[in-house]
């Protein structure tokens, strides 16, 4: 008996360091549970490891204890494994539909130039902008509404209101998964990535978007080892449209909580 607590004790302390670890890296706490559930698992089969061996049975004694014991495993196997994490793939195929969906319907209809001439006008759109900011920045009046600065929600594409413009900067934030590396608004992040509550007053809605289209152009105090390692992918402008990534660097830029010590990002050439 006294062997069987030592085991059971062993367990719960490694069980505890799972957890703990878990914790310290930002794991979801169901995946905590499940290390927990694992080291007891792995207690209890050396505990039986260490079990007297069943008496010889005969008839239907041992027929009766067969049965009985293909129950209770089945019983545990199927209960136990539905309080474990479930993985639901139509949420990832649904993810995946969503950000391919584009992309296939223009490649079925052939309207790969359109997408081409779509990206060189919204291209140009940006430009324009730019310039308008310029003439602000000198005190030029300008006749058109202006588009505000890093500091402010920038103008929405054309034929979309500002609040949906920013609703598909926080969809891409969720489709792109950005929150696996990135914490933001205390949600997120495997430390792979600085906190962002902060970074619409460090760098500007152009700055952020370089950044997503070209990860090497920014680097951020304290992440020197990642940034050499090319942990952020450099994937994001085959994945996002122009606009698309235009609105997760401007609802991005919105995120200016002083009290997030996000690191300064540096400029690289």
């Amino acid at each position: 008996m006294g062997n069987i607590f030592k085991k059971l004790g062993i367990g719960l302390v490694v069980g505890g360091a799972l957890i703990l670890v878990g914790h310290w890296q930002e794991l979801p706490i169901p995946f905590q549970v499940l290390f927990f559930i694992v080291a007891l698992i792995g207690a209890i089969v050396f505990i039986l490891l260490d079990a007297q061996p069943i008496g010889t049975m005969s008839g239907g004694k041992s027929l009766f204890a067969v049965i009985a014991f293909w129950i209770l495993l089945v019983t545990v196997c199927v209960a136990g494994a539905s309080l474990l994490p479930q993985f639901d793939p139509e949420d990832e195929r649904a993810k995946i539909d969503k950000l391919l969906g584009k992309e296939r319907a223009a490649s079925q209809k052939g309207k790969a130039e359109e997408l081409i001439a779509r990206a060189k006008a919204l291209d140009e759109q940006v430009k324009v902008l730019e310039e308008r900011l310029k003439g602000l920045g000198s005190g030029q009046s300008v006749a058109t509404a202006p588009t505000p600065s890093a500091g402010e929600k920038p103008a929405a594409a054309a034929g979309t209101g500002v609040g949906d413009f920013m609703k598909v900067g926080e969809e891409q934030w969720q489709l792109q998964e950005c929150y696996n590396c990135h914490k933001l608004r205390g949600e997120g992040g495997k430390k792979r990535g600085p906190e962002l509550d902060n970074i619409g007053s460090l760098l500007t809605v152009e700055e952020i978007q370089q950044k997503i289209y070209d990860p090497k152009s920014f680097m951020a105090e304290g992440y020197e080892k990642e940034y050499q390692k090319g942990i952020m992918p450099n994937k994001f402008k085959d994945l996002m449209e122009p606009k698309e990534m235009q609105a997760l660097a401007a609802w991005l830029g919105t995120f200016k909580n002083t009290s997030v010590n996000t690191p300064k990002p540096i400029k690289k050439s």
